[in-house]
């Protein structure tokens, strides 16, 4: 079910065509993200940060979001890979009269010294490899998510445009064609910013470099070392995991893990050490419906998935910052203030609103920015958020005095408020329910929080708490529970309908895995809630909100997970590659998959679902391992 990895295009229809979101790669400056389509354009870029504003948003309006483009000026094939290990992107070109390669990265803080605001810059290299190829170069930015349409003068090294407190500068040694009769008036919405028509011949480069509010100097012999540098940086990054032989994942699924880790690393802001959903907005679950959302922040609900795969791939820097997070999270006030989202920079107010004067991906409106789950009661994240920190503990981060005074408090308020409904994992907007999932969860916030206390010498209420699990316990295993399905169910008030987010009852030690009760809710949801290929529906029943939406990507990968626990590792395993095939050739992953044609929906790269192919390929390694252990035991 892959996308092919090249695709022919015709230049005259490209520019204005919406990309399938599986067709786009991606890089990033640990601040920012932008996505650049195999056309060689980029469609989406938000400065400073992924939750600023928009510079180019074509992807959310084909005609007037604004969009940067390199691209042969004939019909053309293209193909894009990232360099090995790192998130440098090359997008290949052959025309009918040569071949060119455009090389797109953004220098991370790091790997910027000595080149005051690279790191705020994406640079794009340009190589004729072959031949002779035309190329036309299209440079059409949109400040503040395309509400203002700038006009672009000439400027020390390029071209600059300037919004109404910010700037975008271009610096190349390409003339581009700018209007300098002295008429100071605005391009309309839908008029294409300036262009330039560029040939090259074998063995020739040029280097367009856009900085954000700086003009970076056009010396391409100071670009390839930042280049240099940045290929070292993400190199020794990707290499904290050990080879092949030493590595948790090993075998076929070792690359396919270290390019989601990647991924997953350009989602981690540098500063804060909180991680982004998706560097996009509103990229639709259902194509020409309303299920879209702004997921450029930061869930704490993915805290424990996180921390477990960047530590068990060998990054422990990022593991403890994102524990140090989490500790900030339950430190930040009362239990009942601690939210399931924040901003990337710690701001607690997302207010959700629409902005109407875009079209949408593929007329698929509202466009949203800001997000209203802010707002909602979800009782697992205090599962989520103790599990997170209790899981770091094993990797050597130690838990202050300060941050157990919050956990006593986070596990007292689960104690006294768990048996209340909420809105759930999945946020549904419609009426509260007493989720199954939530209970679990908080059974899991009080059960890691009375581990700490046996490995600590920390003092708590164990008493009470203890009780407090057995009678949430007690109440899931009675009323979460349907003997006429065999499964767990939903709610409490829909218990004729499943639930994916079950599968996570054997992950957080709820049950074991070969308990009859979790094997049955297995079977239920291969049966009911997955395809023949292995993709899995969230749930069944209402969210309150119209429309469908595709498979839910990290479901099928708790799938794999559970299989792998309960020992049924030739089903994990083929479960595993099957859901692989929807893998992008560039190794990333949206929020959902159609399950008709494959293509990817929703968010995209999204964090949830590489962390899911993290935790399934670790899944299948310890199965492996385990089951090697259980055939030396037999031959002996």
């Amino acid at each position: 079910m892959h996308p092919p990895t090249s695709q022919d295009f015709d230049a005259r229809s490209a520019d204005a065509a919406y990309r399938p979101i599986g067709e786009y790669g991606v890089v990033g400056n640990l601040e920012t993200v932008a996505l650049i389509g195999r056309d060689g354009a980029v469609d989406w870029c938000c400065f400073p940060h992924v939750e600023s504003p928009s510079l180019f948003a074509r992807l959310l309006d084909a005609e007037r979001g604004g969009h940067f483009a390199v691209t042969p000026s004939g019909s053309f094939e293209a193909s894009q890979r990232y360099l090995d290990r790192t998130n440098v992107l090359r997008t290949r070109f052959e025309t009918a009269s040569g071949r060119a390669t455009v090389t797109d990265f953004m220098p991370v803080p790091a790997a910027a010294d000595g080149v005051e605001g690279a790191h705020r810059a994406l640079y794009r290299k340009v190589d004729c490899d072959d031949g002779r190829v035309e190329l036309d170069v299209r440079f059409a930015p949109r400040f503040d998510y395309a509400r203002t349409t700038p006009a672009v003068e000439r400027s020390n090294h390029g071209v600059v445009a300037h919004g109404d407190d910010e700037s975008a500068f271009l610096t190349s040694s390409i003339e581009f064609d700018v209007d300098e009769s002295g008429d100071d008036a605005s391009p309309a919405p839908g008029e294409d910013g300036v262009g330039a028509a560029l040939t090259l011949d074998e063995g020739e480069t040029r280097w367009l470099v856009l900085g954000y509010d700086r003009e970076i100097a056009d010396r391409p012999a100071e670009h390839r070392r930042v280049f240099d540098d940045v290929v070292e940086y993400w190199r020794d990054w990707a290499h904290e995991c050990p080879d092949d032989g030493a590595c948790s994942i090993g075998g076929p699924n070792h690359d396919l893990a270290v390019r989601s880790a990647l991924a997953l690393k350009l989602l981690i802001h540098d500063d804060t050490g909180a991680i982004c959903a998706a560097p996009t907005t509103s990229l639709p679950e259902d194509v020409g419906g309303v299920r879209n959302w702004d997921y450029r922040y930061n869930w704490i609900r993915d805290s424990a998935f996180t921390v477990q795969a960047l530590a068990e791939l060998g990054h422990l820097k990022e593991a403890k910052a994102y524990f140090e997070l989490c500790l900030s999270h339950c430190s930040r006030g009362p239990p009942a203030d601690i939210q399931p989202v924040y901003g990337l920079h710690g701001n607690d107010d997302l207010p959700e609103r629409t902005l109407d004067h875009l079209a949408g991906y593929r007329n698929s409106s509202p466009v949203r920015v800001g997000n209203a789950a802010h707002e909602q009661r979800q009782f697992d994240i205090y599962g989520e958020l103790i599990v997170g920190v209790h899981e770091t503990t094993r990797y050597g981060a130690e838990i202050t005095d300060r941050a157990w005074e919050a956990i006593r408090d986070i596990v007292d308020y689960v104690c006294d408020e768990w048996h209340r409904p909420d809105v759930g994992i999945w946020e549904v907007r419609g009426d509260p329910q007493n989720f199954v999932y939530s209970k679990v969860m908080c059974w899991a916030a009080i059960d890691r929080a009375l581990r700490i206390v046996d490995e600590t010498d920390y003092e708590a209420p164990v008493d009470r708490w203890r009780d407090a699990r057995s009678e949430i316990e007690e109440t899931v295993l009675d009323r979460g529970y349907s003997d006429e399905l065999g499964s767990f169910v939903r709610s409490f008030e829909a218990d004729d309908q499943l639930d994916a987010a079950a599968l996570r009852i054997p992950m957080v030690d709820f049950l074991p895995p070969d308990d009859e009760r979790v094997q049955g809710t297995i079977d239920a949801v291969r049966d009911r809630l997955a395809t023949d290929d292995g993709l899995v529906d969230r749930f069944e029943g209402d969210d309150g909100l119209p429309g469908e939406e595709g498979a839910f990507v990290v479901c099928s990968f708790w799938l794999v997970n559970a299989l792998a626990l309960a020992g049924r590792d030739d089903e994990a395993r083929e479960l595993f590659e099957s859901v692989c095939e929807f893998v992008s050739p560039l190794g990333l992953l949206s929020e959902e998959i159609d399950r008709e044609t494959g293509e990817l929906l929703g968010n995209y790269p999204q964090a949830f679902s590489q962390i899911g192919l993290i935790n399934g390929a670790l899944a299948l390694g310890d199965s492996a391992a385990h089951g090697a252990s259980r055939s030396g035991d037999n031959d002996g």
